[in-house]
């Protein structure tokens, strides 16, 4: 099998793959270290907002790893520069004044962090999904790569995350219990934009779309399940409607990190094909609860513990982690292989590179 068959007859559970998939992404100092270790300059592919590009560029080194996929995404208009201001930040498009940390963009000034009206929302004027040359990177990526590797197009930040980053987490979470009148325009607004790049995404050929919010934390949900279902669910039950009338067989991905088993039903029913990125050690997360409640209807993608295991742990814990989570999750199918979020700084080389090889090792049915 080649990689896109292989991602294919794991996720979509259509039988068994010659080995279990792998997947991976890296944060800017380790493309960086790689780029220089193999000799394979790095490609970094802007984004309509900045981090996701760390899920979006260099594919050519992260395939030469050994990763099954490639990953995609919009980018910006054509022509189009980000506004700065005096004390070096950018102002991207939503309207955040945004300043380089350490590793990634920080959000310093929010543009609705004084809003309180639906009438606010409707005079913001929100980035054009549809602008000109938003998709040339990720059309030559997808023509690149299309035969050989399975192609993911990238939306995260879909309405929740888009809509706090805009507003501000603690402001957001006390409208949003307080049933403040602003919450769902603006939700609609961010919805209505990443619905746009996502059917566009599926026009050019993806495989599969990741959309992603997060809702888990450590210990259970940020919010209710209650509030989820009765704000979030009706929304992404649409926004997976919408991309399957572009194409009904596109696999339907969906990132959320922390704790959130009491919702994946619900996510099941409305059309969620893969749960990315099944993060570890956290309540309902068990990898053989998950895979006995869930699995004959659900897909798993991710699972490896980057908190510790991967940063911290020695080589046999790295490949005791990987041949556990495939013996449970990977049995007869269903499981793609990848660390529970972009590999940060902490991480040594050799560790990564001990986790591509325990998965090739243990990963073979």
């Amino acid at each position: 099998m080649n990689s896109k068959e292989r991602v294919n007859t794991a996720l979509r559970r259509s039988g068994i793959p010659d080995r279990v998939p792998v997947q991976f992404d890296l944060c800017r100092p380790l493309l960086q270290e790689f780029s220089e270790k193999y000799h394979i300059p790095i490609k970094m592919s802007p984004s309509y907002y900045e981090d996701l590009m760390y899920r979006t560029s260099a594919n050519d080194l992260r395939t030469a790893m050994g990763s099954d996929c490639v990953i995609v995404g919009g980018g910006l208009p054509s022509g189009y520069i980000h506004p700065t201001t005096a004390d070096g930040c950018i102002i991207n498009e939503f309207g955040m004044k945004m300043r380089q940390g350490l590793y990634y963009m920080d959000v310093v000034q929010s543009p609705f962090a004084e809003i309180s009206s639906p009438a606010e929302v409707q005079a913001f004027q929100f980035p054009d999904a549809y602008a000109p040359g938003r998709f040339v990177t990720a059309a030559r990526d997808i023509e690149t790569y299309k035969n050989d590797y399975f192609i993911i197009g990238d939306v995260e930040l879909t309405m929740f995350e888009m809509a706090w980053h805009m507003v501000g987490l603690e402001k957001f979470m006390l409208d949003m219990a307080s049933h403040v009148a602003y919450i769902e325009p603006l939700l609609d607004k961010a919805m209505e934009f990443s619905i746009g790049i996502a059917k566009q995404l599926a026009g050019l050929g993806v495989d599969g779309l990741w959309f992603g919010d997060d809702f888990g934390a450590q210990n259970g949900m940020m919010i209710s399940p209650k509030m989820w279902r009765t704000i979030f669910k009706p929304r992404f039950a649409e926004v997976f409607q919408e991309v399957r009338l572009v194409n009904p067989n596109l696999l339907v991905m969906y990132h959320c990190d922390g704790a959130i088993s009491p919702i994946l039903n619900d996510l099941i029913e409305i059309g969620l094909d893969v749960l990315n990125p099944v993060q570890p050690n956290v309540p309902g997360h068990e990898p053989q609860d998950l895979k006995t409640k869930f699995g004959d209807r659900l897909s798993f993608w991710g699972a490896i513990d980057q908190q510790y295991v991967l940063p911290q742990g020695t080589a046999n814990e790295i490949e005791q982690d990987v041949a556990e989570k495939i013996q449970i999750l990977g049995a007869n199918g269903g499981y793609m292989c990848s660390p529970a979020h972009i590999l940060q700084a902490d991480t040594p080389l050799e560790n990564i590179e001990t986790f591509l090889g325990a998965v090739l090792k243990h990963g073979v049915y």
